[in-house]
């Protein structure tokens, strides 16, 4: 844990994601990632010096296998309140619009109803789970199915809903986050959605695994070059 709170300070000191008195709202899938995050910014919380209120968010897709006892497992153990969101996600872009690349809708209904809840519990930020590996695979799907030199932010302010998202993995490698599940025998939310193993996105990281047996600074150097490009509010820090 106290290398995932070193690489999560840092990002959040870089781009000051967290303020005196936020009430922050994680993003609780139950997958690693998100796993990670909630017990990480607990951890955080003891002794960073501004102070701020924690909450856990999941919405709930309706897919089969999704187990609700299991997030609330973990959120007892982290010690933070936990609010589960019922959906009907599955049934809209699986059933009703058979969705053939169901990605994009879903993590847009999932939004959607995320900031709705973090408004109602009165919370002025969410906190994303994606970590260094969601970067780097992004910003190689964008370069080569769109074309265009682009990752997600480390943080964003959505105006529409007055919600700021703030990502404090972005320099945690995934790696650490399996490892952190693993050797504290957390029981993590099992892979549920039909996408899960198929989507562009393991291309994504099979190209970047490749790069790094070629050459072992290549994520480092990646990271450089969106940093240097200022992509998405990235920067460079002196």
């Amino acid at each position: 844990m106290q290398k995932i709170l070193s690489k999560l300070r840092k990002a959040i000191e870089d781009y000051n994601m967290i303020e005196e008195g936020d009430k922050i709202a994680v993003a609780l899938s139950g997958g690693k990632d998100s796993v990670t995050l909630l017990y990480a910014l607990k951890n955080l919380q003891i002794f960073y010096p501004k102070k701020f209120e924690l909450i856990a968010i999941t919405v709930n897709p309706g897919f089969d296998g999704f187990d609700t006892k299991i997030l609330k497992n973990i959120a007892k153990d982290v010690g933070v309140e936990l609010v589960i969101a019922p959906s009907d996600i599955k049934a809209i872009v699986f059933d009703v619009r058979k969705e053939k690349n169901p990605c994009s809708l879903c993590a847009n209904l999932r939004r959607g109803i995320l900031n709705s809840v973090a408004k109602e519990y009165e919370c002025n930020k969410i906190a994303l789970g994606h970590n260094e590996d969601d970067v780097l695979e992004t910003f190689l799907l964008n370069l080569i199915y769109a074309g265009n030199l682009s990752t997600f932010a480390p943080m964003s302010y959505m105006d529409r809903s007055d919600m700021t998202l703030i990502r404090p993995l972005i320099y945690t490698p995934e790696k650490m986050t399996r490892s952190f599940v693993k050797k504290n025998n957390i029981e993590i939310m099992p892979k549920v959605c039909p996408m899960d193993g198929v989507s562009k996105r393991e291309y994504a990281t099979e190209l970047l695994k490749s790069f790094e047996l070629q050459y072992k600074h290549s994520r480092a150097n990646l990271i450089g070059a969106i940093k240097r490009a200022n992509i998405n509010g990235w920067k460079e820090i002196k």
